[in-house]
Formats: structure tokens, sequence, C-alpha cells
């Protein structure tokens, strides 16, 4: 059988999506193959279902005389909005935190309200000071970096491990999961975890502003968190049988849940930065990427992947040219001003300060340490 040299014999990702990107001699690609090493290291059906059910005992037991025994993030997507219906349906007691960056749309915000209501959950929410955050978005955008929903993720993360921290508790529910986000094209996104890289960026393009409200982990606070208090990220979806279609018709009956039309989409920003930044931009479309997850996790077939991808990322001119306008106006950009973003020259995350070196470092110490151990 002859194979496409230029395109994934599995998934829909292209050599026009990633410069990285090779095939092995079926013409399978290695982020399909990253997906199968990633599968593979989780064990068994039977060996998942025992981790996770331990798990489940130890994070009881860990948590028998705290108000919470666990804590987790919800944005009001599926993924989140699910891994808090199965922390109920298992009995546990998990504090509800969400980082409100000020792009929440209206449904979501009724979503995440209805989900504690119906669960009984108490949620926190942090609010960020909305200056420093568009401040900071405008940052990114001027920089020509192709990650900038990093600044959001890395944010979320930090809210966690702060109340993590605050409420002593060990454990984090995770809803990152590989069926439906495992597979990603390396030059599409960063290390969201580098706070170094964020803020070098921003000092580059902003003057004016600090961040006092930004919450943010350092390389040492990341390591305080690991040595000290031992906090540990459970990611539960991988554990367990997770269909994100079986998902959706389950928290709509049972939780009143109501869809965005697109992953992410509970974001207004997320939404214009999928749909229009990236492959205005950069030329990229993530849902091939999200898609080749799904594929790959047997939940849709390449056919139906590759008609999606067909179809248009707006529903209309109208509807693409009002989201437009209503970001622009938020972020106090002018058209003249967006579209020389847009035009401005596309530059890497490794052009500002990062925590490489750091980590570097880091690992080579434990190496050392472990070999004279030996």
């Amino acid at each position: 059988m002859i194979h496409d040299k230029f395109t994934c014999s599995r998934c829909i990702l292209t050599i026009k999506d990633s410069p990285s990107i090779v095939f092995n001699s079926k013409g399978i690609c290695n982020y399909c193959l990253y997906y199968d090493s990633l599968i593979k290291s989780l064990g068994s059906e039977f060996e998942r279902k025992q981790w996770i059910d331990t798990k489940i005992i130890e994070i009881k037991k860990y948590g028998q005389k705290k108000k919470y025994d666990c804590i987790l993030g919800i944005s009001g997507g599926i993924d989140s909005t699910y891994l808090s219906y199965w922390a109920k349906q298992n009995n546990l007691r998990p504090l509800v935190v969400h980082f409100d960056n000020g792009w929440n749309s209206e449904l979501a915000a009724e979503n995440i309200k209805n989900i504690c209501e119906k669960l009984d959950f108490n949620l926190h929410t942090y609010v960020i000071n909305w200056d420093e955050f568009k401040a900071l978005q405008v940052a990114y955008l001027k920089a020509g970096v192709v990650d900038i929903e990093a600044i959001t993720d890395h944010a979320i993360m930090a809210t966690i491990f702060r109340y993590a921290t605050k409420y002593k508790i060990k454990y984090i529910l995770s809803g990152f999961n590989y069926a439906t986000e495992a597979i990603m094209p390396k030059e599409w996104i960063f290390d969201k975890t580098d706070s170094r890289n964020i803020f070098h960026i921003f000092s580059s393009y902003e003057n004016l502003l600090k961040l006092k409200s930004y919450p943010h982990l350092s390389f040492f606070k990341k390591l305080y968190n690991h040595w000290v208090h031992k906090i540990e990220s459970v990611q539960v979806l991988n554990y367990i049988n997770y269909n994100k279609f079986v998902a959706k018709e389950l928290i709509i009956k049972e939780l009143a849940w109501r869809d965005y039309g697109g992953k992410h989409h509970e974001s207004i920003f997320t939404k214009f930065y999928q749909n229009y930044i990236l492959p205005e931009k950069y030329k990229i479309d993530k849902r091939k990427a999200h898609l080749s997850s799904l594929i790959n996790s047997g939940q849709i077939t390449k056919e139906i992947a590759q008609k999606i991808i067909t179809e248009p990322l707006f529903e209309s001119e109208n509807q693409k040219l009002l989201l437009k306008t209503y970001v622009l106006k938020k972020l106090e950009l002018s058209e003249h001003e967006f579209d020389k973003i847009l035009h401005n020259t596309i530059r890497n995350h490794n052009d500002f300060k990062t925590e490489k070196k750091l980590w570097e470092f880091y690992f080579l110490i434990i190496k050392i340490f472990k070999f004279w151990k030996a």
C-alpha cells in the first residue's frame, strides 16, 4: 500500500500543520504514535480501573477530617463539568474553583452556577484585575507569539494551587485527558507552566502596569508545591472510559448543561483566538488537533473528521464581524491597531526568557543525586 507522505494515514494532520511531523512506514504520524505511547503507559483497562479506585480511597482517607478532600477547577466546559459530576457520583467533596479572566460568556456563567447548585458544591471564583489582564493579553498579541492562551491556562493552574495550599488540600482533580486533547502540534503551543516567559513578554511590551493580581507559579514555587506541600494532580478522565459525546448527553440530562457550539467556546476570547486569530495570523485550525485526538480515541472516524474540518469556523460573516468588534472594543484596540498586530512578525516564545535552563539544571541535580545514592 502506498501512503501519502504528506498526510497521516490515521489522523487528519498533514505536513502543512507541523514542520516537525514525521511518518512511519505505515504512514502514521509521530503525534498518533505519541498518543499510543500515552495510552500504553496507563496500563490495561483493568489496571486503570484499579488505579482510580485505589486513588478514590486514598483521597477520601486523606480528607476524612477536612472540609474538602480534593479541589477541581471548573470552566463550564464538557470536561470539567463531567469531572464535577463524576466527583459527586464517587462521594468526593471537592472545593470547586473558577478563574474569571473577564471573558466568560453569559452561558458559561449560568452553566457554572447551575452545576455547583445541582451538585451542592462550594464555588470559589477568583476575579483578576481586568486592566492588568487586558494589558497582558495585548502584550502577547503585540509579541506575535502563538500561545496567547498560555496566560489564562497558567493563571488557572496557579489559582487552583493557591486554594489548595490555603485549605491544605493535597489532591487536584484534573480534567485534562488524552481522549480529546492529547494530540497537539508542538509549534501551536508553549509550556503553560513557564511564568518567566509570561513576565518577560509582558515587560517587553508594557511599561505602565505591574502584574499584581495575576496568579502565577514561579519555578521555585512549583518545586515547593511538589516537595513540601506534596500536591498531586489526578487526571481522572484518563483512567475511566471517557467519551466526550456520552459525557455531553449525560450532563445535559443530569445537570441541564447547555452547549457552546465548540471546544473551549465557554470563553469569548478563546473562541475568537481559535476561530479568528490562529487561522488568520498563524494559518492554524485547532480543530484538526482536537479531531485527531477523537479519531485516535475511537470517538469519531477519520471520514467524519474530514467532513467537519471543511465546515466554516463561523456560521456567517456577520457573526465573525460581531465577535471581532466585541473583542476589540473590550481590549480597547482600534481596527487599525489590531490589523497591524495580525500582520506583525511571528515570534517564537523562546525569543523571550524561559525556565528551560533552570529545569535542565534541576534534573541534572536529581540525576546526580540518584547516581550518588545508588
